[in-house]
């Protein structure tokens, strides 16, 4: 395992102190932690998440998250699968009724390492979320059972729509990466 690959995830090439801090914080925790890939709330667990970009690259598929009642990039759980890219791809698929969708890149786009509140079922915990860039070819979008609804945002409008910084940051680190892997 060297600091830009880890099995089940892939490489990144951290660009910034904030990414190499998080990619730090991942690596360690894939480490130490056995049931990395599970779903356990008392230790933490990775997630997979999927920024689908529209056809024109002009705008990122969100979800309004039920349980969070926020807007958020599409994603979920591994639940025992240690197949980061596959996961996010999934729950893309799953969760905007898409068609086709197709990986910009095999790499990591970002890692967002941040706190879930609890629940009634689970105790606050974190995810340490994996993302990955994909576009959307065919189909038509309609919200899964997870959320209120989903809407294609311009990239210029994020923030009408979201303050999370991690779906913000999708925006500051589209243009360099597209340059680089497209």
């Amino acid at each position: 395992m060297s600091s830009n690959a880890l099995t089940g995830i892939g490489c990144y090439s951290p660009q910034t102190a904030r990414d190499r801090g998080m990619w730090d914080r991942l690596s360690e925790f894939c480490a130490s932690e056995p049931q990395a890939f599970g779903r356990n709330p008392e230790t933490g667990h990775i997630t997979g998440s999927a920024f689908v970009l529209s056809p024109d690259l002009q705008c990122v598929l969100l979800t309004h998250h039920k349980k969070l009642n926020r807007w958020f990039q599409l994603g979920g759980h591994c639940d025992g699968i240690a197949d980061v890219p596959f996961v996010a791809l999934k729950e893309a698929y799953e969760e905007s009724g898409l068609t086709r969708i197709r990986p910009l890149s095999a790499q990591v786009f970002d890692v967002d390492i941040h706190e879930i509140p609890a629940h009634p079922r689970d105790c606050a915990h974190l995810h340490y979320d994996v993302r990955y860039l994909f576009q959307a070819e065919t189909g038509e979008i309609a919200p899964s059972d997870e959320s209120h609804a989903l809407a294609w945002v311009p990239l210029t409008q994020l923030e009408e729509v979201t303050d999370s910084p991690g779906v913000l940051v999708l925006r500051e680190k589209l243009a360099p990466f597209l340059k680089l892997h497209c």
